[in-house]
């Protein structure tokens, strides 16, 4: 039994939430809340709200038990980019490309 959450188009770029992902893959919920909160990156507090959501999802719909809950699957797809354009010397325009990300998180209980 697994209980998921998922956040989608979080104005962030897949190559950040990845390496604050790595951290917290294959373990336990408590431990992966705690590794979350002093990490200094931009997509910790994204993933703090997201696990809470998971956790209480598998507490709410599947009646899972908090203390036996792990972080089993993790993972990000890019969203869609928006481009967007910066004035540069003589007239030119560069294209930024602002990336989005689409988050899942997936708790589920120890054997």
């Amino acid at each position: 039994m697994e209980a998921k959450a998922t956040l989608k188009y979080a104005r962030i770029s897949p190559r950040k939430v990845k390496i604050v992902l790595d951290l917290i893959r294959n373990k336990p919920a408590g431990e992966a809340m705690a590794i979350l909160k002093n990490t200094p990156k931009a997509a910790s507090p994204l993933l703090v709200k997201l696990l809470g959501s998971a956790v209480a999802n598998a507490e709410h719909n599947f009646s899972m038990d908090t203390a036996k809950l792990f972080v089993s699957e993790c993972y990000v797809c890019p969203g869609p980019t928006l481009k967007r354009m910066m004035p540069r010397a003589q007239g030119r325009g560069d294209r930024i490309l602002k990336r989005t990300s689409h988050i899942t998180l997936v708790v589920s209980e120890k054997q």
